[in-house]
């Protein structure tokens, strides 16, 4: 264990696209041509096996299994009343979380779909012991969901999280086809362009921060899907790899960085992503 400052991790969730959609795309001149210079990556990195459509690989990030679900029902037919899943961990350690979900109102804790959001795309909203059981007023729930809009105020002001778990709405994230542009990975590519520099210019960023962006899933098979890594503490400069990893590796990662324990579910039998960092955690 290192005893620097506490990390601050960004995790950043796009969606159904295969690695080769996206490495070489024209369509993506900002991870191809900014990003991966940057950044370590992986080559083959994967849902883990069968596990679609998306809500299973939310959950499995969160929680290392997607608890025999393999739909993307809501949360008032697909919750859960484990409290064995990450951010309760984070909790229980006093590490601060936040899920920053882009075109939720932070009014209440968004449990079903308002307009680009859907609940599929935001795994802690599946917990009861975030929810309240499903509770659209639990105090907590809000507290700790809010709209991604207001990340850059938390990073301005120095108040974010130590743990953001953040997804775009489903014109960002390379899952629909939207105007003006009709192509989800230039989409994807653009939102990424206008939103990761204000991370990277952050004060928690260069403070050892961590930016996590992966895949949900792969359009075509388990894989591989992207996972890039940029941090002050990755090799960067390009470096990849071709070490087998799943969403199970991620968790066990997160996990690792903020030390917190039982490894939850598949990542205790998972290999970290500890070779794409310098110092590690």
């Amino acid at each position: 264990k290192s005893s620097k400052s506490p990390k601050t991790v960004f995790m950043i969730l796009m969606e159904n696209h295969n690695w080769s959609d996206i490495q070489g795309n024209p369509s993506a001149p900002y991870i191809n041509n900014t990003i991966l210079p940057l950044a370590s990556y992986t080559q083959q990195y994967y849902n883990p096996p069968n596990n679609h459509p998306s809500e299973p690989n939310y959950l499995w990030l969160e929680a290392g299994t997607n608890f025999g679900i393999y739909n993307d029902n809501p949360p008032s037919v697909n919750h859960q009343s484990t409290t064995m899943h990450l951010v309760t961990l984070l909790k229980n350690a006093n590490i601060s979380w936040k899920s920053y979900q882009e075109s939720i109102s932070g009014k209440d804790c968004p449990l079903t779909n308002e307009g680009l959001y859907v609940p599929k795309h935001n795994p802690m909203v599946f917990f009861d012991d975030v929810t309240n059981t499903n509770d659209p007023q639990s105090a907590y729930c809000i507290a700790h969901d809010r709209p991604y809009s207001e990340l850059a105020t938390d990073l301005q002001n120095n108040t974010v999280a130590q743990y953001n778990f953040i997804t775009p709405n489903v014109c960002d994230d390379m899952h629909d086809s939207c105007a003006p542009l009709y192509d989800p990975v230039k989409q994807g590519d653009t939102w990424l362009s206008q939103n990761l520099p204000t991370i990277l210019n952050s004060q928690a960023y260069q403070k050892g921060g961590i930016i996590f962006i992966t895949w949900d899933e792969a359009a075509v098979g388990d894989g591989p899907i992207g996972m890039i890594v940029l941090s002050p503490d990755a090799k960067g400069g390009g470096y990849s790899n071709t070490i087998y990893y799943t969403h199970s590796s991620t968790l066990r990662t997160v996990e690792e960085i903020f030390g917190v324990t039982p490894l939850l579910g598949d990542a205790a039998n998972a290999t970290d992503l500890s070779d794409l960092f310098k110092t590690f955690p």
